[in-house]
């Protein structure tokens, strides 16, 4: 099952014309003017099949929700997570342990500076 914020939509509001370009680019992360002038020029080139994809994807993609993101941190986040899912739990379980060691030593400072409370703790096991 896939999470609705890993999906491709056709973003409407930041769109010019049905908000295709827009879309790719919120999913993949890539400026969106970046991606106008790549499907211009690949147009113009003669790749036949661009136009026909874009009035596809503007056909069959759904339109962004207005709620998707939160703020602009989230929206960055997911843009990991489609680029990299593997790098983004990496920095996740990273995060996590360095959470889990300044607690630990946050807890080790306290222990250690307070006999009494050493003391009680000792008493629990």
């Amino acid at each position: 099952m896939n999470s609705p914020r890993t999906m491709l939509y056709r973003d409407t509001q930041n769109g010019k014309v049905f908000g295709v370009c827009a879309g790719i680019a919120d999913y993949t992360g890539v400026n969106v003017l970046w991606i106008r002038l790549a499907t211009v020029a690949l147009t113009v080139m003669g790749v036949g099949f661009i136009p026909l994809a874009y009035f596809a994807l503007a056909m069959f993609v759904q339109k962004k929700p207005a709620d998707l993101y939160v703020d602009r941190d989230e929206q960055k986040y997911w843009q990991r997570v489609r680029q990299s899912p593997k790098r983004t739990a990496r920095e996740i379980r990273a995060r996590f342990r360095d959470i889990d060691r300044r607690l630990a030593e946050v807890e080790s400072y306290y222990v250690s500076s307070n006999p009494r409370l050493s003391a009680e703790i000792e008493n629990l096991r």
